[in-house]
């Protein structure tokens, strides 16, 4: 029976909508399993000014008040969490155990945030002059809005709207339409946990919901994830209709192998960064690097051996190592690249194009594949492949392994496998990339530092979750105060305050 799925708001989800519907795919095996409907203006609006009314109870709310809250749905999604991974691995198509980490990644942002009445303490300086109090205090924004993207249809939502909550904000997430199901059902257990109606609304829709929050002045602040050109599109939409803008884009993630490395090490570190999820990470490890000759020889040797020992299947297979792409687009998109790989004279090692599961001929399903000698002119060096494709790129030295990271377009992230700690420390102080791993595939921070890549990886001043994530939900109001004794008066005075 096919689900049908509308939106979350006012506490509960929307009974009747009229209007597009699109379909939500089974990538297992390319049958339609719901349909979402597809807000329009009227609709979008309509969540925002039910997010805009709850805000102020919520605000007034103490910040240890709030923390409880959010407390309690950790606990809840704790509970449902095999039915949250089910749900989430049948609408995506990657592993039960990976959608497992997608949800713990995202609680692990709801633990940081629950640490509120520390994280909004303000300063304070006494007698900053004659008889002068100053403090600060912060404060929120009012509505803010996060647009998520399919890959992680709950770590990304969690890491946009905890620390928006908890700061005091209400929240209107517009989650990806391909796997809708996981952020409405969070919607309900916030609800369960004793978050207000209103304050976390959830509209599925498409361009027109996107292009509603990104000009509502009731929005104050936005946060995207997704690719580049959207990100610069949101980015710029939002700047220039005075919202505070957090937008984060592709990706083309580099490993660099020195000769010293540990091959098993590294080869084991490439398999699971590179192909886990099929490749449809922003944290994906899609360009090895290996510095010499030797190394590069090697590492493609024990590369093509570990690949044939890959296991692909269904979504719910505990034996997979990866599932099916997302949809029947992103297959074709992943293909038609390998094909340009080949065309611009790449060696392609290990060919995943012609792969097919027994029994789900018209699931999207791809093999893994491994270039060779693929050059930075290459497309498949300068796009974001967002499918199971390893790219080898072979370097005479370890300056033009650090140029190559530094140099891409892209800034997210990049990891250095080696024995040798003065190479790990020059590298990560010269490396232009804004996440680095030292003997670490995939170096996405904790929760309480901050995630967020360079250049056209990322767009905007303040990364997400950590304490960034807080400056970026509030705003700061600065106190001057005094409280003159005995009632007496100085007169006027004509010249900018000092303090002496």
């Amino acid at each position: 029976m096919v689900r049908e799925l509308t939106h979350f708001v006012a506490g509960k989800r929307v009974p009747e909508v009229s209007g597009p519907f699109g379909d939500v795919y089974d990538p297992n095996t390319g049958q339609v399993q719901a349909r979402v409907h597809l807000a329009d203006r009227t609709q979008t609006e309509a969540a925002i000014a039910d997010a805009e009314a709850a805000q102020p109870e919520w605000a007034a709310w103490n910040p240890q008040r709030r923390a409880r809250v959010l407390l309690k749905f950790l606990r809840l999604v704790e509970r449902d969490q095999d039915e949250l991974a089910a749900l989430l691995s049948a609408e995506h198509g990657k592993t039960l155990a990976d959608a497992h980490g997608d949800i713990q990644r995202g609680l692990e942002v709801v633990e940081f945030a629950a640490g509120i009445p520390q994280l909004l303490k303000g300063d304070f300086t006494d007698n900053a002059g004659g008889g002068i109090d100053v403090y600060s205090m912060r404060q929120p924004i009012g509505v803010i809005a996060g647009i998520s993207p399919f890959n992680f249809p709950a770590m990304i939502p969690l890491w946009q709207c905890a620390p928006a909550l908890a700061c005091g904000n209400s929240f209107v997430l517009k989650p990806s339409e391909r796997d809708p199901s996981v952020p409405l059902r969070l919607a309900e257990l916030f609800v369960e946990a004793g978050l207000p109606p209103g304050v976390f609304n959830v509209v599925n829709g498409g361009k027109e919901a996107v292009d509603t929050l990104l000009t509502d002045p009731r929005v104050g602040a936005v946060g995207f994830v997704g690719s580049t050109p959207i990100a610069e599109y949101v980015y710029a939409t939002a700047s220039a209709h005075g919202k505070r803008a957090q937008c984060f884009g592709g990706a083309k993630n580099h490993l660099v192998v020195m000769p010293d490395a540990d091959l098993d090490q590294v080869v084991d570190a490439l398999v699971g960064a590179g192909y886990g999820s099929a490749g449809e990470r922003c944290m994906a490890i899609s360009v090895a690097v290996p510095v010499g000759e030797e190394t590069a020889d090697a590492l493609v040797a024990r590369l093509r051996e570990r690949i044939a020992t890959l296991r692909v299947g269904r979504s719910d297979d505990p034996e997979a190592d990866f599932g099916p792409l997302v949809a029947q687009s992103a297959l074709d998109r992943v293909r038609e690249l390998i094909d340009a790989g080949v065309e611009e004279g790449a060696e392609l090692v290990v060919d995943g194009r012609d792969f097919t599961l027994d029994g789900h001929p018209d699931g999207y399903f791809l093999g893994a594949s491994l270039f060779d000698r693929v050059t930075p002119d290459m497309r498949i060096y300068r796009e974001e492949i967002f499918g199971p494709v390893l790219s080898v790129v072979r370097a005479a030295d370890y300056e033009e392994a650090l140029r190559l990271p530094t140099e891409h377009e892209y800034g997210n992230g990049v990891s250095v496998f080696t024995r040798d700690g003065d190479t790990a420390r020059d590298f990560t102080r010269r490396v232009g990339v804004g996440m680095v791993g030292v003997n670490v595939p995939i170096p996405v921070p904790v929760a309480y530092h901050s995630f967020g890549g360079w250049k056209r990886s990322g767009f905007g001043d303040l990364n997400q979750y950590g304490e960034d994530s807080i400056r970026f939900c509030t705003r700061t109001k600065t106190v001057t105060s005094r409280w003159p004794a005995g009632g007496v008066r100085e007169g006027a005075s004509f010249t900018i305050p000092t303090m002496r």
